[in-house]
């Protein structure tokens, strides 16, 4: 629980179909960082990029807690560094992160260090051999200020469409009728339930509703909830090693 597992990052593989996808974007890898939590999970952490490394994935996305203190703020600006995307690096806040501090302009300042594009209720076009795939990053549910209308507001029709938002329980609200419907959602939050005890139901936060990991149907769309690479409160897993997810975006 304490010595092992937490270490162990398991890769996990997705090819996920895309209606309309453009031809530029067919074979595209998105990897999603969920639940960074420094300055612990060093091990974790070292792992992580090590695998990404070796991955060189086109797009890395953080999807929130990846700092618990503003002290850690270094720390987060190496990492996100070390494994940045060939294409882009984009990242959410969580609500750990409102927690420790590192919001606001010291994120902003942190991400642009780091040449990352923090998304608080704001979209970013990527383009790739001249096709645009749009992310829409919202704000921290539960203690932010989650706006999934302003993150998208003048996303054009034209474009493949990924939501990224740290907790997933806000993915069972009705989605607004302006906004375009995301290929996929990304999220976090729930690490797995982190200590999996057998016979016993998953633990989860507050914010997670019924999501616990891995893939779902919403009123979103397609969700996925990765376990995320660090631990909370209790440095320990059980049954549920951290995970770095990647995903491939094939036309279909």
């Amino acid at each position: 629980m304490f010595a092992v597992e937490p270490r162990r990052v398991q890769v996990t593989r997705h090819d996920v179909r895309v209606p309309g996808l453009a031809a530029a974007l067919d074979g595209l890898r998105i990897a999603q960082v969920a639940d960074v939590h420094l300055p612990a999970n060093r091990v974790a952490v070292g792992r992580t990029a090590a695998l990404l490394a070796a991955e060189r994935p086109e797009i890395v996305v953080f999807t929130g807690d990846q700092c618990e203190i503003a002290e850690a703020v270094g720390e987060l600006v190496a990492f996100v560094r070390e494994v940045r995307g060939t294409v882009a690096t984009l990242a959410v806040l969580g609500n750990w992160d409102y927690r420790g501090g590192t919001v606001g302009d010291v994120a902003r300042r942190a991400y642009a260090e780091a040449e990352a594009t923090l998304l608080v209720n704001e979209h970013a076009i990527v383009s790739v051999g001249g096709a645009g795939l749009a992310f829409l990053g919202v704000d921290d549910v539960l203690s932010g200020r989650a706006d999934l209308r302003a993150a998208a507001a003048g996303v054009s029709d034209d474009v493949s469409v990924i939501a990224v938002v740290h907790e997933p329980g806000v993915a069972d609200e009705p989605m607004p009728t302006e906004v375009p419907a995301p290929a996929f959602t990304l999220s976090g939050h729930t690490h797995g339930g982190q200590i999996r005890i057998p016979g016993l139901p998953a633990y989860t936060p507050i914010g997670s509703g019924r999501f616990v990991a891995g893939w779902y149907t919403a009123p979103i769309g397609r969700l996925y909830v990765s376990r995320g690479i660090g631990t909370a409160d209790i440095r320990a897993r059980l049954f549920c090693p951290p995970e770095l997810p990647i995903f491939t975006l094939r036309r279909g």
